[in-house]
């Protein structure tokens, strides 16, 4: 698993981690939710890019022939979708996935608390800079409608469609 805040460089992570796969006989998907609205190819900010498939739930892997399932925007799935890798994992399919850990109120998102119920092999976790101090230790992703942060009345995971803005803030600039 790769967690942290927004900007953190989680998808490049996932990225380098992928494309060596393409030069292999491996059988490999690389997925991502619908509910990204933000991309259509697995994207990250420093500009990587790799095609992947957009799927509703996980549940939709369950009869593919697959070796290694690597999944982008993790917290965006449901809880319920934990079950499912719980089940490829049995089959013997490595997973990689990277994702926010926590929601903009500070919260651990459910499917990534289940998912670290399953007992990872490796948790990488990466910060990001402040982008209110500028300190390299921002662990929150802070929700902003204009300049002033969303604290309550959003549903957990708020698609990056526009409407708001997502800035990397360490514990001391983070706003509950």
């Amino acid at each position: 698993m790769i967690l942290g805040p927004m900007k953190s460089g989680k998808t490049l992570d996932l990225i380098s981690r992928v494309s060596p796969l393409k030069y292999t006989p491996i059988k490999f998907e690389l997925i991502q939710p619908k509910r990204n609205v933000r991309d259509e190819e697995i994207k990250s900010r420093a500009g990587a890019v790799l095609s992947g498939r957009k799927v509703a739930s996980l549940a939709e892997l369950l009869n593919d022939d697959i070796e290694i399932i690597c999944i982008d925007e993790l917290h965006m799935f449901q809880a319920s979708d934990a079950a499912v890798l719980n089940n490829l994992l049995k089959r013997g399919v490595k997973i990689i996935a990277s994702g926010l850990d926590m929601d903009y109120k500070g919260k651990l998102f459910e499917i990534i608390a289940r998912v670290l119920e399953l007992g990872p092999q490796e948790i990488i976790y990466k910060r990001a800079v402040c982008e209110n101090c500028f300190n390299f230790n921002a662990i929150f992703t802070q929700i902003c409608r204009g300049d002033k942060p969303v604290v309550d009345g959003l549903p957990p995971v708020v698609p990056d469609d526009g409407t708001y803005t997502y800035k990397a803030v360490c514990r001391s600039c983070f706003i509950r």
